[in-house]
């Protein structure tokens, strides 16, 4: 008989590009349920949908309150009310919970059976958005509390780069797995560098912290062979601000006929929908410590759909973007320091970093993580 897994996010499975593949990883040795925000329904593995915590003015007033007054404890159950979640599931006895993100541990924990537990932490959650000052007075100290509470007590790990396993490991007693952002491998061929034609593209979800403008102002820099599809996502739960910023984005890019905004796809369909450009474009300044240690879905992305990569010098990326071959790395954060770069390129050297992604392919992707994922849990388990 199969051993149960339920794996814990509070996100939409849809979106969530990571966690999807965690559970494809699981399906095939393990009897899988997934609690989140919702999903496409499989006969591979039991999704159960759960309503986000209704975070009225006075609820988040009253959490505020407590976040300030340090009683943690008090403020995740107003926050992240999900008792209900363990009740509907308390006749069930699960023998492992993977809890995404530092926010589902004190979920995972409550349950009475007490089975084992592995922490995925997506980022490093004691400095998530610490370039914020309202994020540094009430939620640094409520993150690293919980890493604090709950690291120590689970059974295993992971997260998506070496900076952020490294310090885990320094601060919290812990040895993380290392489980990248990969994409499944896709058998594709890089399609044509035109002459002349030299086509960018960047996806992904649209904040202001990631500076995206940064990109457009890189356009203006550029001569006429290049063009850039921005393929923006914007979350359901996006605050008034944020809305805000990709209207101006629209805005901007719409002064430069060269530039397009252009509609979202799901996760599963990104690397299909890229494969007709020639380079894939990320500049993000490093404002924070988990933007310094970014080692984001798009890069591998970009691999599987056989792109040249352009980037900024963000050290793990660039790291993966220099021994591979597959692009050229800013000297800096500026728009211009990295139009410079691509400026330079010639359709020759497009069509080398294509093809050396084609190699990187094969070693960068979702079933090489799948091995290590399986490592662990069977690790864990026994």
């Amino acid at each position: 008989m199969k051993k149960k897994v339920l794996v814990i996010v509070l996100s939409n499975l849809n979106h969530d590009a990571r966690v999807r593949r965690q559970v494809l990883a699981l399906k095939a040795k393990y009897q899988v349920t997934v609690v989140c925000f919702g999903g496409d329904p499989s006969d591979e593995y039991e999704l159960i949908a759960i309503t986000p915590t209704n975070l009225t003015l006075l609820r988040k007033a009253i959490a505020s309150f407590f976040l300030l007054m340090k009683f943690h404890s008090v403020a995740h159950g107003i926050l992240h009310d999900y008792q209900y979640v363990i009740a509907l599931l308390a006749d069930r006895r699960f023998d492992l919970i993977i809890a995404n993100d530092v926010e589902t541990l004190p979920i995972a924990f409550n349950f009475p059976s007490n089975p084992k537990v592995v922490f995925d932490a997506h980022e490093y959650a004691p400095r998530h958005f610490e370039d914020k000052r309202m994020w540094r007075l009430f939620f640094q100290d409520f993150n690293t509390w919980l890493c604090k509470k709950y690291i120590p007590r689970t059974a295993g790990m992971m997260t998506v780069g070496k900076g952020l396993a490294l310090e885990y490991e320094k601060h919290f007693d812990s040895k993380p797995v290392v489980i990248t952002n990969a994409n499944n491998y896709v058998d594709v061929q890089p399609s044509m560098v035109e002459e002349n034609k030299i086509r960018l593209v960047h996806h992904g979800i649209a904040t202001p912290s990631r500076k995206l403008e940064l990109m457009i102002e890189m356009m203006s820099l550029l001569d006429d062979r290049f063009t850039l599809d921005l393929m923006l996502l914007v979350p359901g739960f996006a605050s008034k601000k944020t809305r805000g910023y990709v209207d101006g984005l629209r805005v901007l890019a719409g002064a430069d006929p060269r530039i397009n905004v252009i509609p979202p796809v799901t996760s599963r369909e990104v690397v299909m929908t890229i494969n007709k450009y020639d380079m894939g474009v990320f500049l993000l300044p490093p404002i924070n410590f988990n933007y310094e240690n970014t080692l984001p879905n798009k890069l591998f992305d970009f691999i599987q759909a056989r792109l040249g990569v352009a980037i900024g010098p963000t050290p793990e990326m660039a790291e993966i973007v220099q021994h591979h071959k597959i692009g050229v790395v800013s000297k800096d954060f500026t728009a211009g320091s990295l139009a410079t770069r691509l400026s330079a390129l010639t359709r020759k050297e497009i069509e080398s970093f294509k093809e050396n992604s084609g190699q990187a392919a094969k070693s960068l992707n979702a079933e090489i993580n799948a091995e290590k994922i399986d490592h662990l849990i069977s690790r864990v388990l026994g």
